[in-house]
């Protein structure tokens, strides 16, 4: 099981990201998938769901309304589009399959936010 996180970069408030994942070693397409982030200090939180259709599932209170998760099967690929990016934002985000297999964890892809 393997997961390689994309996409994250520095961006002032207000600025948009795409987030990639590229997911390997089980059924994909069988499997909701799931987005978390960890900031400096705190502890991983979970960010956004989406079932193995495609149907989201749940976003984080803070994080609705601006963040759009969604996934495509023929690419073994997940991604999660930020837009209106708020300094609190700022954490290394990583993704995981639904439930999450807690013993394989990518290294992230660090977003910040800050002017």
């Amino acid at each position: 099981v393997q997961f390689v996180e994309s996409g994250g970069g520095l961006v002032q408030p207000g600025g948009s990201l795409r987030l990639s994942c590229a997911a390997s070693g089980f059924a994909f397409r069988s499997y909701g998938m799931s987005w978390y982030r960890q900031a400096p200090g705190k502890e991983r939180e979970l960010v956004a769901e989406i079932n193995s259709f495609g149907g989201v599932i749940n976003y984080l209170d803070s994080v609705q309304g601006r963040f759009t998760i969604s996934r495509d099967n023929t690419k073994n690929t997940v991604f999660l589009q930020m837009n209106s990016l708020r300094v609190e934002d700022t954490a290394v985000y990583y993704c995981n399959s639904r439930p999450p297999f807690m013993a394989f964890w990518g290294q992230g892809t660090p977003v910040t936010v800050s002017s």
